[in-house]
């Protein structure tokens, strides 16, 4: 029997500055997809219960530094930091970082009711301990609302009550969902609960609203949005006679203002 083996290679996301490894463009963006991907599926995996709310990975010559966003941060540093060095050591090993040249640090989410994951999370957690689907999801759309989100959707996707798997959306507010600025403006996450009856699908869309310090949302307005300026006001000009004698002076009317 002709049996294919299929070798695994670990490759390092980020070669250090000191190794001589060419990489194609395709390949590094390749990678950099992959090691997100993985890196985000195991805080989530350990930080789920802390209120993880999604990770940053910057890049510097000297160190590579991931920044994880969570809620309850404290929960995330752990005793004395104990925690933030478990995990800080585990993804060292598993990316086969250079020793010292990776960094974890934990922000703090500054408004939850705007961050998809983090409600997603918690309407998880609400299925999980009995509470019925609409009124669950109720109550994260109107904890969003109440946040200054724009607008929001909450779908909920599997078998809920009868053994017919079906679909219920919840809407609330304003949301886009085509273009470009759903990029900047729509905050989406998925979930899965595993429930007695058979797993249950949850997405969660948030319509972040416009803010020009950038915290609580982009910093660039909608390009439909319209402005309207309040009217200036009139000017008037000195009005001069059309036919003027010469060596006759004419005097100007005072401009108001």
């Amino acid at each position: 029997e002709n049996t294919r083996v299929r070798k695994t290679y670990i490759v390092p996301h980020f070669p250090s500055p000191n190794m001589s490894v060419q990489v194609s463009k395709k390949r590094k963006f390749v990678a950099d997809g992959v090691f997100f991907a993985e890196l985000n599926q195991l805080l989530i995996r350990e930080l789920s219960e802390d209120g993880y709310s999604g990770v940053e990975v910057r890049v510097t010559p000297q160190r590579t530094e991931i920044i994880i966003r969570a809620t309850l941060t404290q929960r995330v540093l752990g005793e004395k930091g104990r925690r933030i060095r478990e995990l800080t050591a585990v993804v060292q090993k598993r990316f086969r970082f250079p020793e010292g040249s990776v960094e974890l640090y934990a922000e703090k989410v500054v408004n939850k009711g705007l961050c998809a994951i983090a409600q997603a999370e918690s309407l998880r957690y609400k299925l999980e301990g009995g509470l019925p689907v609409r009124r669950a999801c109720y109550g994260v759309l109107r904890f969003i609302m109440e946040n200054k989100a724009k607008g929001c959707e909450v779908i909920v996707s599997g078998k809920l009550r009868a053994q017919r798997a079906k679909s219920m959306k919840f809407r609330d507010g304003y949301r886009i969902s085509s273009g470009f600025p759903t990029t900047e403006y729509i905050d989406f996450a998925v979930r899965h609960v595993k429930m007695r009856q058979g797993v249950l699908g949850i997405k969660v869309a948030i319509m972040l609203p416009h803010d020009p310090t950038g915290k609580d949302g982009p910093k660039r307005p909608q390009p439909d949005m319209i402005t309207i300026m309040e009217p200036k006001e009139e000017i008037r000009l000195p009005t001069i006679p059309a036919a003027v004698k010469p060596g006759k002076e004419v005097e100007a009317e005072p401009v108001t203002m």
